[in-house]
């Protein structure tokens, strides 16, 4: 077998350098552990950004997608698919308000991205103004620091100019304010009445930070959405399938939004991507009208099927929530005891961050945890952020909390020598 060096060499001749890539390579997994090319155990704590939802190589993941392949892989969406007629009714169940109510979102789409599911969402919001003779309603209201994805139209909607600058997408078309600030989102649409097809937010910004939304934003802009005859879309693709310790991050607060997108966890590792909708919008896409050549595939939507299903048999959501807390109390404790290089941690359930002293990068930390054995992954500048697998285990928590204290540990001393901004 190739090592982490040879791997990473090899990359670097036929590779789009696009990313900006540790220089290990991952071989092989279990749970919460994966280990590279040259044998090195780390603790998963990134996931695959929120993606691995049931760690890896989990039995009945694998099975799944063995069975599914040995069965049929693909079929066209002229055709219909068992697995993805059952993975959508799954779905849609999960977003009845109480166990007896009918569903507040009763339709399913499927892709293969969080990026194609947002981009359906964007078609969606734009096409039902049109059939409804609104022309002049093509704009989008969003946030600063959000991220919905690099397709161009989701991209437009990405409040960090970093993301779309250079590639002349449609951002005139959405207007960005602060997130959580309903009077900058009520002067905007007021601004330019009738114009506004939908909002687009999440529940908790993940790439911006992990910043979850301040009490009452949600419900508020639910309202606002309504005033003004906008949608109320919801980008799912980091908080949806469980990550906060609901099945949808919308669902912790009473807010009921017109449209989700969902991604990421989902899938377990397979790609899929789903947007989920109100029954009052299905008239919208029509026929012809958009699609996915890949989409709610046979492979993929079984994995997803067993994805939920387990997560339902072993009782996730709950164990997200006592996992998110232990997690919680493991970082205020590690940033307590390294106050040069912490301010704190913020987030919900297993989407985690802790945030770094202004004086110090947050993948100077990065490096230092993987050195230790660590992985996570950095949101904004500023803050490391945990996705570990939903079904982490408090013993993977623990070890990696005091491997996390000695990576800190090390830049202690560097870090000290710094004068730190007077409080």
């Amino acid at each position: 077998m190739s090592t982490n060096a040879e791997i990473a060499a090899r990359a670097s001749n036929v590779l789009v350098s696009n990313y900006r890539q540790a220089p290990i390579a991952l071989a092989r997994g279990k749970g919460s552990e994966v280990w590279d090319a040259d044998g090195k155990r780390y603790l998963d704590l990134y996931g695959g950004i929120a993606v691995s939802a049931l760690g890896h190589a989990h039995p009945r993941l694998v099975k799944a997608i063995a069975d599914q392949a040995a069965s049929i892989l693909h079929t066209t969406n002229l055709v219909y698919n068992e697995p993805s007629i059952r993975l959508a009714e799954k779905l849609v169940s999960f977003t009845r308000p109480t166990p007896d109510a009918a569903p507040l979102l009763s339709r399913a789409f499927f892709c293969n991205s969080g990026t194609e599911a947002m981009e359906a969402c964007v078609k969606l919001a734009r096409r039902r103004a049109f059939l409804a003779g609104e022309n002049r309603r093509t704009r989008f209201l969003a946030f600063h620091n959000a991220f919905h994805g690099r397709s161009m139209g989701a991209l437009a909607l990405t409040g960090t100019p970093k993301y779309w600058e250079g590639f002349g997408c449609d951002v005139e078309r959405t207007t960005h304010v602060a997130y959580g600030d309903l009077d900058a989102v009520s002067i905007a649409l007021d601004s330019k009445q009738g114009e506004y097809c939908a909002i687009v937010v999440e529940p908790v910004q993940g790439e911006g930070g992990v910043l979850p939304a301040p009490a009452g934003f949600l419900r508020n802009l639910r309202t606002l959405a309504t005033e003004h005859g906008a949608l109320l879309i919801v980008d799912e693709v980091q908080t949806g399938i469980g990550r906060t310790g609901k099945w949808f991050g919308y669902q912790q607060t009473s807010v009921e939004p017109d449209a989700i997108a969902l991604a990421k966890g989902l899938g377990g590792g397979v790609p899929i991507g789903a947007m989920l909708i109100r029954e009052e919008l299905n008239h919208v896409l029509t026929p012809g009208s958009h699609g996915s050549t890949f989409g709610g595939n046979p492979l993929a939507t079984a994995a997803a099927l067993a994805v939920v299903e387990t997560m339902e048999e072993e009782g996730l959501l709950e164990h997200v929530v006592a996992m998110g807390q232990r997690l919680s109390e493991q970082l205020q404790n590690v940033a307590a005891r390294h106050p040069l290089l912490f301010e704190g941690e913020r987030g919900l359930g297993l989407l985690r961050g802790l945030l770094m002293r202004p004086t110090v990068e947050a993948r100077t930390m990065l490096v230092a945890a993987r050195a230790k054995g660590v992985l996570l992954s950095v949101a904004s500048e500023r803050v490391l952020r945990f996705t570990p697998p939903l079904n982490v285990e408090a013993r993977i928590l623990d070890e990696a909390a005091q491997l996390l204290d000695l990576a800190a540990a090390s830049l202690d001393a560097p870090i000290s020598e710094t004068t730190l901004p007077s409080r």
